[in-house]
């Protein structure tokens, strides 16, 4: 049985005639009795009584109509919605660690298509967010950082979610200070000179497990620290307690303003540099939709 059968039963019950049915549906007569013959013998019923004045309908093809033609409303407003002209909009969403850079590609990406066909979304989480987000299809791409101390963790996760990583740029790390801070007109800025600041980190939940932290140096130890969940109140901790965070050094002064600036990490014997690999999961065996591509080339152009 196919829609297509069911379509001309249903016209051919409308006009009561096969001759005016086959004229309806721009078919030979014989193309469309054949049709109807294939539905009866498949169903294993009559459908229609072969009179001199047309086709009127049995008792069983009246029943089979009223279910056909549920069937065949149900596939029209699914063509309405999901067809050419349909109203469905399209999904692009991004889970991401809390980078500006993320949002401001994101921005760009927004601008080349039209919110009335599109839907978009784009949220900030946490590292396993990120992760499980992709992995379950709840967003396309996801933004998060990869270094030596943890790749290993963050490869098995990814691997458990079917997902893989695309880098973007690599980059030591830095430390980002409110303009006014005591340390703001330093020009490499060493662990212990921060001894007297809170360090200001991106709560992880419960799974807060080192290797999820947003924050390149997460294995040192800091003597005053404040966990957080967003970047509005990163930036406010900045500016009221002095606060710091460690960070790529890239940052959107578009989203974030001019308040802010970035100072290169400066290693020791004690407290090494590091460097993390910024870059993009998705999942694997599967063809990126041309608004991720998009949003992707506006990441790689930010960079440049």
């Amino acid at each position: 049985m196919t829609l297509q059968q069911i379509y001309y039963m249903i016209v051919t019950a409308e006009v009561g005639s096969m001759n005016k049915a086959a004229e309806k549906l721009f078919i030979s007569q014989p193309t469309l009795t054949s049709a109807i013959k294939e539905l009866e013998s498949e169903l294993g019923i009559t459908i229609f009584e072969r009179t001199n004045r047309g086709v009127l309908l049995t008792d069983e093809g009246n029943d089979f109509l009223m279910s056909a033609r549920q069937i065949y409303q149900q596939y029209e407003l699914l063509k309405e919605k999901y067809g050419p002209q349909g109203s469905i909009k399209h999904k692009f969403s991004v889970s991401c660690q809390h980078y500006s850079f993320a949002v401001k590609a994101f921005v760009e990406t927004v601008k080349q298509f039209d919110t009335l066909k599109y839907e978009f979304r784009i949220k900030e989480c946490q590292t396993m967010e990120v992760i499980k987000d992709v992995g379950n299809s709840k967003s396309e791409i996801g933004i998060l950082y990869m270094s030596d101390y943890n790749r290993k963790y963050i490869q098995r996760l990814m691997d458990e979610n079917g997902l893989g990583f695309e880098p973007i740029i690599t980059c030591d790390a830095y430390v980002y200070l409110y303009k006014d801070h005591p340390l703001a007109k330093e020009k490499s800025i060493r662990l212990n000179q921060l001894q007297d600041y809170p360090y200001l980190s991106f709560d992880q939940g419960d799974d807060g497990a080192f290797y999820l932290a947003e924050e390149i140096l997460s294995e040192n130890e800091y003597a005053r620290q404040i966990k957080l969940n967003d970047r509005a109140t990163a930036l406010n901790l900045m500016i009221g307690l002095n606060g710091y965070m460690l960070c790529s050094g890239i940052i959107s002064e578009a989203l974030n303003g001019d308040d802010y600036v970035v100072i290169p990490y400066e290693a020791d014997d004690d407290n090494p540099n590091s460097s993390m690999t910024i870059g993009y999961i998705y999942k694997r065996h599967s063809v990126l939709s041309p608004i991720a591509k998009t949003y992707v080339e506006e990441l790689s152009d930010y960079f440049k």
